[in-house]
């Protein structure tokens, strides 16, 4: 699947077009030793080609009988990919071509034997942040070698048994530009989209697309702080549009696209922003799309290592208000859309650990993914290298979490 895949996507492309948690500090210190892992990643993909492939999971090239509830409770449990393909910033040299990217942010080479750990691990999908202005031409033509280097990740995951999700993620912040130059940015996220819709056209229904991460959401129209509503119908009216404007390239795109399973980012991100009635899901004549939130609440205690100008950093958690605060989300969510027949990722999830026990970190994220699975949604931990799982040893760093996390998973098939 591997090589015929990636010709016909390559060929596919020059036919159709003539077309939160990592600083740059960080990504500088982590571009550096790659070549042990750059040969690894070489003679990983040579071996492998060279032995029998074992039988093709379900899913690869044939969109199933299922609704997008039951493929995504088939999902399990998640982990992004994050800190690598998505790695952007304008000091980053292209002529380091894709590999300059994907350790800019402190990762190492993916390889084959990366991917295949989570999938050991338990891990049922893989999401895989993409920055894809990265290299890309003038006129919005994406590269064909950062392409073909994201398909091959798409391939080794897929070929693990896990599902994966492709997006556009930060790409350097060219989202914030919607309001002032709409006609210009909703051009490059459309050439975006038909490019990636005709290179995975004939991939099955284990590949999903999602439409944007968490910047569908602009300050300059509305500051849900301003304790004002004037300009908040504009920049949800702003998200609904791009997010319709998604689905559509997609359905239209043929192949198994007309039916592919979506992943539509909600205001934010935001459990109480994409919970308010001005957030619509698109109109989709398939019926199969999901919506996306990310959980980092209270933001004092996943976000911050030290203290800042907005808030105090917190190095506990789990008193009575905690739970509370993570009950009230989650129950949101279920009643907004579960309970109406739209299936929920937490695309994102997880904690700053600089300040942390490993106990507080555990007791977070076991609790709060035992939550998730309550209420009938598909939890996707943010992870970057060592934070939780480590891409050079396959091991995760922290097995009670491990343990206690998939047992959750198992309970609530």
């Amino acid at each position: 699947m591997k090589k015929t895949r990636l010709i016909s996507i390559l060929t596919a492309l020059s036919l159709s077009v003539s077309v939160l948690l990592c600083g740059c500090n960080d990504g500088q210190q982590g571009g550096g030793d790659v070549s042990d892992n750059s040969q690894s990643s070489s003679s990983s993909s040579s071996s492998s080609s060279s032995e029998e492939m074992p039988a093709e999971p379900a899913g690869l090239t044939e969109i199933r009988d299922m609704t997008t509830m039951e493929l995504v409770h088939d999902m399990g449990q998640g982990i992004n990919l994050g800190n690598t393909m998505e790695s952007c910033g304008n000091w980053i040299n292209p002529d380091g071509g894709v590999r300059a990217y994907e350790t800019a942010w402190g990762s190492p080479i993916i390889t084959e034997k990366v991917i295949q750990g989570y999938a050991e691990l338990g891990f049922g999908v893989l999401r895989i942040p993409v920055a894809w202005s990265n290299m890309i031409a003038e006129d919005y033509t994406i590269s064909e070698e950062y392409l073909a280097r994201v398909t091959e990740i798409v391939d080794w995951t897929l070929n693990s048994g896990m599902y994966a999700i492709v997006n556009i993620h930060w790409d350097n912040g060219w989202f914030a530009n919607f309001p002032t130059e709409k006609e210009e940015c909703m051009k490059k996220y459309t050439r975006i989209w038909e490019q990636l819709s005709e290179a995975f056209k004939d991939y099955g229904d284990k590949l999903m697309f999602e439409s944007l991460n968490e910047e569908g959401g602009w300050d300059s129209l509305w500051n849900r702080y301003s304790g004002s509503t004037d300009g908040k119908a504009d920049s949800y009216g702003l998200l609904n549009e791009i997010n319709q404007t998604f689905v559509d390239i997609v359905r239209k795109s043929g192949g198994n696209n007309e039916k592919r399973h979506l992943l539509i980012a909600g205001y934010n991100t935001d459990v109480d922003l994409t919970c308010d009635e001005m957030f619509q899901m698109p109109d989709d004549p398939a019926d199969h799309c999901a919506v996306s939130v990310h959980y980092y609440t209270p933001s004092t205690f996943c976000i911050l290592e030290e203290d800042a100008s907005w808030g105090k950093a917190k190095a506990t958690w789990g008193d009575e208000k905690d739970i509370e605060e993570l009950n009230k989300y989650m129950n949101m969510l279920k009643e907004r859309f579960i309970d109406n027949g739209v299936p929920v990722i937490v695309g994102e999830y997880g904690v700053a650990q600089k300040n942390k026990t490993e106990e507080q970190i555990v007791n977070f994220m076991c609790t709060a993914t035992e939550a998730m699975y309550d209420a009938g949604l598909c939890p996707v931990i943010w992870d970057t290298q060592k934070s939780f799982y480590d891409r050079l040893s396959y091991q995760f760093l922290f097995p009670e979490m491990l343990e206690r996390i998939m047992e959750s998973r198992d309970a609530h098939k």
